[in-house]
């Protein structure tokens, strides 16, 4: 346990962050989980506005430091590749 004020004033902080940050990378989980659903299904209108929203989702979790930038990039545009795919097949 923390000894000085700043330490126990530091683990308040650190708490209040991880809480908030684990709301953030479950939000954005979902959004991608919901993506990867459509585009399993062939459902076109659906993955892609879900896409839309999913990409909202990490660059916000990427604003906020819960995951890199460059994997939000990585994860977006494996998802467009695959909206893509089942845009053609339809």
């Amino acid at each position: 346990m923390p000894n000085t004020q700043s330490a126990k004033k530091r683990l308040r902080q650190s708490e209040v962050r991880r809480l908030r940050n684990r709301g953030v990378r479950s939000n954005m989980r979902g959004a991608v989980r919901r993506v990867r659903e459509a585009v399993a299904a062939g459902e076109h209108e659906k993955a892609q506005s879900e896409f839309r929203l999913a990409c909202k989702k990490l660059d916000q979790a990427a604003a906020r430091n819960v995951i890199h930038r460059n994997a939000a990039a990585r994860t977006k545009s494996r998802l467009a590749a695959a909206v893509k795919k089942v845009a053609q097949a339809a």
